[in-house]
C-alpha cells in the first residue's frame, strides 16, 4: 500500500472520530436551546463565544494551527446557533409577526398610486398588472407614492425598484426605511425608448433632448452619436414628452415610450434607441397591509449589521445553511452613521416553509433592525 493510501486511511479513521464527537456536540447544542427557551436567554451569546474561541486557541498544541482551528470553531458555533434557531421555530417561538395570506392581489376597483403622469413607465406597469378597472392616482414623487400607500389613501402604490441595465433605484430602496409598507407583488416591464418629437420634426432639427436621468443613461450609446445635443433631465420620461408637446419647439425631443408619444401627440423620430434590447425594469406593488400571497416564492427583507468582521457573512450564511437561493443583495448608506450600511436582501421561499422561517430567525437574532418587506 502506498504512503498516500495509508494517510487517507488514517484520515478516514480520524473523520469517523470527529463525526462522532460532532454529533455529540449537536446533541448538547439542542439541550442548550431547550434550556434557553425555559430561561428566556438569547441564543446568540457573543461574550460566551469570544471566551470559547479564546480558550480553543489556548489549548492548541501547535501555535501554527491556532488560527485555522479558531476559524473552524467559528463555523461549528455558527452551525450550533442555526440548529438552536430551528428548534425555537419548531417549538412555536417564531419571530415572525402575524400576517395574513391571500390567493391573489385584488385588481378591480382598487386605488393605485404611481409616480409621474399618464404614459410613464410606472403607468404602463400599473395597467399591465392591474388592468384598466382601477382608480389611478398619479403623484409627482416616489416619496408621495410611498406615503399614499402607507397612510391608506390608496390601496396600492407601484414603483420601479431595479433596472436590468441601470441597476437599482436607490431612492426607492431608501424610502422603505421611512414608511411602513409591504411588497405584495412585482411586475416586469420591457423598456423600449424612442426619440419623440412634434409631428414633422426631422433628426437634423433636434438640438435638445429631454428625459429622466436613467433613460438618458440607458440611451448613452445612441446619444454619443449626437454629442452636439444639449441634454436636460426631468423627473419622468412621460413628463419629457409632455414638455416637448407644451413647448411646441421642434428643436426639442423627448426620450420616452411610444405610448407616451401617442398620449401627448408626438411622433417617433427613431425607435428602440436604448442600447440594451433586453432592458427591463422591475416594479413592486406596495400595500400598508401585512398580507402576502399564499403561493409567494420570493422573500424581501432589510437589516443592518454590527460594524464588525464577519457580520454580513454570518447573516448570509444563514440563507445558505437553509438551502435557500439568494437572488439579490443591495446595500445603502445608513444615515447618521459613517461607513455603516443597511442591506436589502431577496431570496427564494415562502413564509410557510420552515427553512425560510429558520433563516429569518437566524438573521433577526444576529442583525440590527431586521424588517420583513414582503413575500410575493
Amino acid at each position: 500500500m502506498s504512503d498516500l493510501s495509508e494517510i487517507r486511511n488514517e484520515i478516514d479513521a480520524t473523520d469517523r472520530e470527529i463525526i462522532k464527537l460532532l454529533e455529540k456536540r449537536i446533541g448538547l447544542s439542542k439541550k442548550v436551546a431547550f434550556d434557553k427557551m425555559k430561561t428566556g436567554k438569547k441564543i446568540f451569546d457573543k461574550e460566551r463565544e469570544l471566551e470559547k474561541l479564546s480558550s480553543v486557541k489556548n489549548i492548541v498544541n501547535d501555535p501554527a494551527n491556532a488560527s485555522d482551528i479558531k476559524k473552524l470553531y467559528e463555523q461549528i458555533m455558527s452551525g450550533s446557533r442555526k440548529i438552536q434557531y430551528r428548534i425555537l421555530e419548531e417549538e412555536g417561538q417564531s419571530m415572525l409577526f402575524p400576517y395574513d395570506t391571500m390567493e391573489e392581489v385584488p385588481k378591480k376597483n382598487v386605488k393605485v398610486a404611481y409616480q409621474g403622469i399618464p404614459g410613464a413607465y410606472a403607468h404602463i406597469a400599473l395597467r399591465k398588472f392591474f388592468g384598466r378597472d382601477t382608480f389611478e392616482f398619479n403623484v409627482p414623487t416616489w416619496k408621495e407614492a410611498f406615503s399614499a400607500a402607507a397612510n391608506g389613501s390608496v390601496d396600492y402604490a407601484i414603483l420601479p425598484i431595479d433596472n436590468s441595465t441601470a441597476g437599482s433605484v436607490a431612492e426607492v430602496y431608501d424610502l422603505f426605511n421611512e414608511f411602513q409598507v409591504y411588497i405584495v407583488a412585482e411586475e416586469y416591464v420591457k423598456i423600449e425608448h424612442s426619440l419623440l418629437a412634434l409631428p414633422g420634426t426631422e433628426l437634423k432639427d433636434i438640438k435638445t433632448v429631454i428625459s429622466h436621468p436613467q433613460a438618458l443613461m440607458q440611451c448613452k450609446k445612441y446619444l454619443e452619436n449626437h454629442q452636439d445635443w444639449r441634454r436636460k433631465t426631468c423627473s419622468n420620461t412621460a413628463i419629457s414628452a409632455k414638455t416637448v408637446k407644451e413647448d411646441e419647439d421642434k428643436t426639442q425631443a423627448a426620450i420616452a415610450s411610444v405610448e407616451a408619444g401617442k398620449i401627448y401627440g408626438l411622433e417617433p423620430v427613431e425607435t428602440g434607441i436604448n442600447h440594451e434590447a433586453k432592458n427591463t425594469t422591475r416594479f413592486v406593488v406596495l400595500s400598508n397591509k401585512r398580507c402576502f400571497l399564499k403561493n409567494a416564492d420570493k422573500v424581501s427583507i432589510e437589516f443592518e449589521t454590527p460594524n464588525e468582521k464577519g457580520a454580513l457573512y454570518n447573516m448570509l450564511s444563514t440563507v445558505v445553511y437553509n438551502d435557500l437561493n439568494m437572488i439579490k443583495i443591495e446595500s445603502r448608506p445608513l444615515k447618521g452613521s459613517e461607513w455603516n450600511s443597511r442591506f436589502y436582501l431577496d431570496f427564494e421561499g415562502n413564509l410557510s416553509d420552515s427553512k425560510v422561517r429558520d433563516a429569518l430567525r437566524g438573521i433577526y437574532e444576529e442583525c440590527i433592525n431586521m424588517r420583513l418587506l414582503g413575500n410575493y
